[in-house]
């Protein structure tokens, strides 16, 4: 009978030991299963599609900071070409400078009352002058906000006749707002903005 308990009490060991083994296995799965599900479910977070012209395209989301270089030159490329692309309509240059003015702060529309008081604006429109700026750099300093910004460009003032190429370079600083707009999508405002040179680099004829 003794013989037959301690079978019975080794069994039950055995028995002990097989079910923390198969309990601690069972925790060892379920913690590999959640941590492959939790990387599974980021990576798919971190994936946009894109439907385009009837095809999907997979794009990859990223923080704000890794693109802030990108997203800062685009908003100041965005307000030089609202503030200086212009053809010779009033509406369509007030459309434009509308455009720009949410981009910046009241500095920008000082520039835009000092070019009208001066009848900048006129001469265009009655000398039928389109004007186009091709931004060539932009000088940006991200270490400290708001950021520092010198943008350099080339502007052309195009009429029937000939083409005058100005040298155009501006500076000023910008400042994230923290919201994106659809007037201001990239959520940034350009302030302290002045031009520190607008002039004639050469006057080329047209054929």
């Amino acid at each position: 009978m003794f013989k037959q308990l301690k079978n019975i009490d080794t069994a039950f060991q055995h028995i002990k030991r097989f079910s923390l083994v198969l309990i601690a296995a069972n925790v060892l799965i379920c913690g590999l299963w959640s941590f492959v599900t939790y990387r599974a479910v980021t990576e798919a977070q971190q994936r946009v599609h894109i439907l385009y012209n009837g095809k999907v395209f997979e794009a990859f989301a990223s923080t704000r900071k890794a693109n802030l270089p990108v997203e800062l030159r685009d908003h100041i490329k965005d307000f030089h070409h609202y503030f200086f692309d212009q053809s010779p309509d009033d509406k369509e240059i007030k459309k434009k400078i509308s455009k720009a003015l949410y981009l910046a702060d009241n500095s920008a529309k000082k520039q835009y009352d000092n070019l009208v008081e001066s009848g900048y604006y006129n001469n265009l429109i009655s000398a039928n002058i389109s004007q186009e700026v091709e931004i060539d750099s932009i000088k940006l300093d991200i270490n400290t906000a708001p950021y520092q910004f010198t943008c350099y460009a080339t502007e052309k003032l195009i009429r029937a006749s000939n083409t005058v190429v100005r040298k155009l370079v501006t500076q000023g600083v910008i400042r994230d707002l923290g919201d994106k707009t659809d007037d201001n999508p990239h959520g940034f405002l350009i302030q302290q903005w002045q031009i520190l040179e607008n002039s004639d680099a050469t006057n080329a004829q047209q054929p």
